[in-house]
C-alpha cells in the first residue's frame, strides 16, 4: 500500500468539537492536564524502585516476590484498559477519570499502609486497574479535538511530557528513601490528590450524549471483535507493544541494572532514567516536528531506522565488555527509546481512525494488547535475562525486530470498512 499523508484522512476521521474554540490559555492548560493525567502510569512503576532492597527486608520477600509488585500492577492496568475507553464512550470522558483517580488516590493509601506483602500486591493490583483511565481516555479526548497534523502535534506533546514522568520518577523515590519504603506511595497519593483537583477544575465533556455508545457487555465484546478482525489494528497493536518493550525490559529491571551492573546506590536511579527517558523526549519532540512533513509511513520507519542504530550500538558494547559502563552503556538504550518515541504516536493514531465512531473502545483495545505484551516482558523475561548485559541487549534488539516485523505485516493488511487509511 503505497504512503499516503494522513491530513485527508484525520479531517474526514474526526468531527471538531468545543476545545478548538476555546481561548489558547484554557487549550493549553488542557493539554498539559492530559500529559499530567499520563504520568500517573510511570510514576506508579518506578517511584518505588530505589525502595526495593528495602521494602524486600521489610516484607520478607524474595527478588522474585518483589518484581511481582510490578507485573500485578501491569496486569490489572492491561485488563482494565478493556474497560476504561468503552465505558467513557458510554458515559462521557469527565466522569471516568474523576471515578478512577479517586479509585487510585484510595489504593496508593493502602499500599503506604500494607504490613505483609500479599497487602501491597492487592492495593497494587487496585493501582493497576485505576491508573490507567488518563492516559487512555486522554488519547480519545486528544482525537475528539483535533485533527490531521494538529492531532499528531498534541499527541507528541503529551508523550513528550509523559516521558518526563519515568525519569523523575526513581529520582523522587531516592529523595523519599530516608523517610521509608512507605514514603514512596504517600507521594502518589499526593499526586492523586492534585490531579483530582486540578481534573475537576480543567477537563470539560469532549464526548456529548449524542456521540455515546451503548454500555452492553455484547455490544462491547462486538465492538472489540470487530476490531480484531481487523488485522491491520492487531499488527499494529502488536508492534507498539513489542517496540516499546526494547526499552522497558530495561525500565523494568532497572534495580538490576543500577543497583548491580552500573554499581550505583539506591540515590542515583537518574544514572538509568534521564539519559533513556530523555532519547523518549527528544523522539516526542522530532513527532511534532515532522507533522505535516512526512507521512505516517514515513515517520515509523524513521523511528525504527533509530532504533536499529541504538540495538546495533547496544549489542556491540554488551556483547563486547564484560561490564556495563556509565554513560556508554546507556546512551544506546535511549536512541532506541528516541526511536521507540517518534514510532509509537503514529501508529496509536492510525489505529484510532481505524474505528472512528469507537475511539474510547479502540483505544483501550490497543492498550490492552500493548500491555498484555509489556506485562510478559517484565513479568516473565526480565527476571530471567537481567543478571545478564548481553542477556538484555539480545533480547531488546529481538524485541524490536519482532514488533518490525509486525508493523511490516501490518501496512499491507485491508483497513476495516469505512475506515481511513494513512499508512
Amino acid at each position: 500500500m503505497a504512503d499516503a499523508s494522513p491530513d485527508a484522512a484525520s479531517q474526514s476521521a474526526a468531527p471538531h468539537h468545543p476545545l478548538v474554540h476555546l481561548e489558547p490559555g484554557r487549550a493549553t492548560a488542557l493539554v498539559l492536564l492530559l500529559a499530567s493525567l499520563s504520568m500517573v502510569g510511570p510514576f506508579t512503576i518506578d517511584t518505588f524502585f530505589p525502595a526495593f532492597p528495602a521494602m524486600q527486608s521489610a516484607l520478607s520477600a524474595t527478588p522474585w516476590q518483589m518484581q511481582q509488585t510490578l507485573t500485578v500492577y501491569l496486569i490489572a492496568y492491561a485488563v482494565m484498559a478493556l474497560v476504561h475507553g468503552a465505558l467513557s464512550d458510554a458515559v462521557g470522558r469527565r466522569p471516568v477519570v474523576l471515578a478512577s483517580l479517586v479509585v487510585y488516590l484510595l489504593a496508593s493509601v493502602g499500599c503506604a499502609l500494607s504490613g505483609s506483602l500479599g497487602q501491597l500486591l492487592l492495593f497494587r493490583t487496585i493501582q493497576g486497574l485505576s491508573a490507567g483511565a488518563g492516559s487512555i481516555v486522554g488519547r480519545a479526548v486528544i482525537r475528539d479535538c483535533y485533527t490531521g497534523p494538529q492531532a499528531q502535534k498534541v499527541m507528541s506533546l503529551v508523550h513528550m511530557l509523559f516521558g518526563i514522568a519515568p525519569a523523575l520518577a526513581p529520582v523522587v523515590g531516592g529523595w523519599l528513601l530516608p523517610w521509608g519504603w512507605p514514603a514512596t506511595f504517600w507521594f502518589l497519593v499526593l499526586l492523586a490528590l492534585l490531579l483530582l483537583l486540578l481534573t475537576a477544575r480543567v477537563l470539560p465533556e469532549t464526548h456529548p450524549p449524542s456521540q455515546r455508545q451503548p454500555l452492553h457487555p455484547v455490544a462491547l465484546m462486538t465492538g472489540y471483535g470487530e476490531l480484531l478482525r481487523s488485522a491491520r489494528f492487531r499488527w499494529l497493536a502488536l508492534a507498539a507493544g513489542f517496540n516499546f518493550s526494547a526499552v522497558f525490559i530495561y525500565i523494568s529491571s532497572a534495580p538490576v541494572v543500577v543497583l548491580e551492573h552500573l554499581g550505583f546506590s539506591e540515590q542515583q536511579f537518574a544514572s538509568l532514567f534521564v539519559p533513556v527517558i530523555g532519547g523518549m523526549v527528544l523522539g516526542s519532540f522530532c513527532v511534532g516536528r515532522i507533522a505535516g512533513r512526512l507521512s505516517s509511513a514515513q515517520g515509523v520507519r524513521l523511528g525504527y531506522l533509530a532504533m536499529f542504530v541504538g540495538l546495533s550500538w547496544n549489542l556491540l558494547q554488551a556483547l563486547s565488555s564484560d561490564g556495563m559502563s556509565w554513560p556508554w552503556g546507556v546512551l544506546p538504550i535511549g536512541l532506541i527509546g528516541l526511536g521507540t518515541s517518534i514510532a509509537f504516536p503514529l501508529l496509536s493514531l492510525l489505529m484510532l481512525d481505524l474505528a472512528p465512531t469507537r475511539r474510547g473502545g479502540n483505544s483501550s483495545l490497543q492498550m490492552f494488547i500493548s500491555l498484555a505484551v509489556i506485562s510478559i516482558v517484565a513479568g516473565a523475561l526480565a527476571p530471567l535475562v537481567n543478571h545478564s548485559i548481553s542477556a538484555l541487549a539480545i533480547s531488546s534488539a529481538s524485541l524490536t525486530g519482532i514488533g518490525w516485523l509486525c508493523w511490516r505485516a501490518g501496512r499491507y493488511e485491508v483497513a476495516l470498512p469505512g475506515a481511513q487509511s494513512s499508512v
